[in-house]
């Protein structure tokens, strides 16, 4: 069970929802096997954190890159966080 809610907009994007009680111990540190663009649609204290790297509070309007296999994490705030996600092959962020 993912600790969010995945709705697909189109081929290679797609939005997901965590909701504010989600558990903290959900949102573990991971990697994905894609390139990816996040969006960021709503958020009120919700930080996102990389691997070896301080974490920094997520704003609405702000847009984040992830590269393939890059270990992260976000961390709960209040209310929702609502992100738009545009994965790419590895390599090709820029696409």
């Amino acid at each position: 069970m993912n600790p969010y809610i995945h709705k697909k907009i189109s081929g290679n994007r797609f939005q997901r929802i965590f909701r504010e009680h989600t558990a903290d111990s959900e949102l573990v540190w991971h990697r994905d096997h894609c390139d990816r663009s996040i969006s960021i649609i709503e958020s009120n204290g919700w930080k996102f954190q990389a691997d070896n790297k301080l974490p920094v509070e997520l704003k609405a309007g702000d847009t984040l890159h992830i590269t393939a296999n890059e270990y992260h994490r976000v961390i709960k705030g209040t209310g929702s966080l609502v992100v738009e996600i545009t994965e790419h092959e590895a390599g090709n962020i820029n696409k």
